[in-house]
């Protein structure tokens, strides 16, 4: 039996035991004094908290993703890195939310990656996918990552904006990534 407690435990201390190093990009740095923009439309971000949730993310993100994911692949991500899952709630009503992970990539160097994002229909144009994506970094940053990537589809011109103006670019482009046989691009964004 798999001991995922002591194992989380061992890569959080790693994580807080890396060298601190400098942010070399003026706009991450600033993240930490970032007032997100989706605060203005009466939006709060609050990072995941406990099962009741999930089913409003896993719906959210069945919407939007065009691939499909079970139970264990959001149970994987969200239990491993709670504080890496964030969700935009309007009153009580979850209509964003964002999962990602955070690996050790080379020896001492963190990789931080975005697996999903999705924010309700009704509910965008108000900064609320961005302001996730950017609370997401700032968190990676806080535990020394270095670089965070992601896949989307070559058709998503929406999320290929979006990351664009964070700062991402395009690393590479993989063939039929996807089941639906459409292409993707790798994103990346160095942080440091």
């Amino acid at each position: 039996m798999i001991d995922l407690e002591s194992d989380q435990s061992s890569q959080f201390e790693k994580i807080n035991s890396s060298i601190d190093f400098g942010i070399a990009n003026q706009n991450h740095r600033e993240l930490s004094a970032l007032r997100l923009e989706c605060e203005d439309h009466g939006v709060e971000l609050v990072e995941y908290q406990d099962e009741g949730t999930l089913a409003r993310i896993i719906e959210l993100i069945t919407k939007d993703l065009s691939e499909p994911y079970s139970i264990y692949t959001y149970r994987y991500f969200i239990h491993n890195w709670p504080f890496l899952c964030f969700m935009a709630k309007v009153d009580s009503d979850i209509v964003g939310a964002i999962v990602c992970k955070l690996d050790e990539h080379k020896k001492g160097s963190y990789r931080g990656y975005i697996a999903m994002l999705a924010v309700d229909k009704e509910h965008r144009r108000k900064k609320i996918g961005s302001s996730l994506v950017q609370k997401a970094i700032q968190t990676m940053i806080d535990h020394k990552c270095e670089e965070v990537v992601l896949e989307t589809e070559i058709t998503n011109e929406a999320a290929l904006n979006l990351y664009q103006q964070l700062g991402f670019v395009r690393d590479k482009r993989l063939l039929k990534y996807y089941l639906n046989g459409v292409d993707a691009f790798r994103l990346k964004l160095w942080l440091r």
